[in-house]
Formats: structure tokens, C-alpha cells, sequence
């Protein structure tokens, strides 16, 4: 049996994630790292930005605000979060981050256990705001799906 090794991902090796809203890069996951319980990433948003919301039905979502002000959705209800504050999100509840803040927002998070399979990690309930460069994921993530990019989870 191979032993697990540590593995340092740098921000600037992991192409950014525009689909879902704002700059989601996950650096920590099984593909770039060999991680087996969970993920971890940075999300950006510019002043008015949202990540589109969504639930995971195998996980439980650990976010820390190390920068700006935001406020996220869960299940309908509107909690804010500004910098050097976390949030647990808990197994399939719905939600939905925005930058209501004059400055660029960014956030750490953290998402286990893995799901069985990646595309059964994310379920999007709305899509997203969208430029004309990108497109979205389809609202139901189809069997068999992969990323094509490493370090970008669907």
C-alpha cells in the first residue's frame, strides 16, 4: 500500500470556476491532492457577484470569510458574513452567497465527506448570472459526468 504524501497546490495552478458565479478554485480535492474525506477551495467575488444556489446532498459546508462582506441564502433565509467570521452549512440545505460589500470578497471552504460520485456532490436549483464568455452547468448534472479541468469539481 502507497503512503499518502503531503501535497502543496498553489492558488495560481488551479484554473478559475466562473460557472456557478464569481471565481471558485478548489485546491485540495482528490484529483489535486489525493484528498479521500473531502475538499477545499477559495471562492472571489467582485462587489455584486453571487455564487447561484445549490445544496449538497452528501455534505456538510465549512466556510470562513477572510475578506469583505457577504450575505448567503439558506433555505430562504438571509444571514450575513464578514471577515474572520465561518458558517457549517448542513446536508442538503439550499444556499447562496453574494457580495453586498464596496470590496472584493473572499472565502475558504471546506465540503465532506465526498460524495459516491462527484457529479452526486452538487445539485444547482437556479442558474446562474452569466457573461457572454461562460456557460453554465446543466440544473441536473448528467451520469458520467467529469471535469475536464483539474482542480474544478462539478
Amino acid at each position: 500500500m502507497e503512503k499518502m504524501r503531503p501535497r502543496v497546490v498553489d492558488l495560481n495552478e488551479i484554473e478559475p470556476n466562473r460557472k456557478r458565479g464569481g471565481d471558485i478554485r478548489t485546491l485540495l480535492t482528490p484529483v489535486t491532492a489525493g484528498a479521500t474525506s473531502g475538499f477545499m477551495g477559495l471562492a472571489i467575488l467582485r462587489p455584486g457577484e453571487r455564487i447561484s444556489e445549490h445544496y449538497h446532498p452528501y455534505s456538510e459546508e465549512f466556510v470562513y470569510v477572510t475578506e469583505g462582506r457577504l450575505e448567503v441564502d439558506l433555505d430562504g433565509e438571509t444571514v450575513g458574513l464578514r471577515a474572520d467570521q465561518g458558517l457549517m452549512i448542513p446536508i442538503d440545505m439550499r444556499h447562496r452567497f453574494r457580495n453586498v460589500g464596496d470590496e472584493e470578497a473572499r472565502m475558504i471552504f471546506h465540503l465532506g465527506p465526498l460524495a459516491p460520485e462527484p457529479r452526486l456532490g452538487h445539485v444547482d436549483t437556479e442558474a446562474p448570472e452569466l457573461g457572454d464568455d461562460v456557460t453554465s452547468y446543466p440544473l441536473v448534472q448528467e451520469k458520467g459526468a467529469r471535469s475536464e479541468r483539474p482542480g474544478v469539481l462539478s
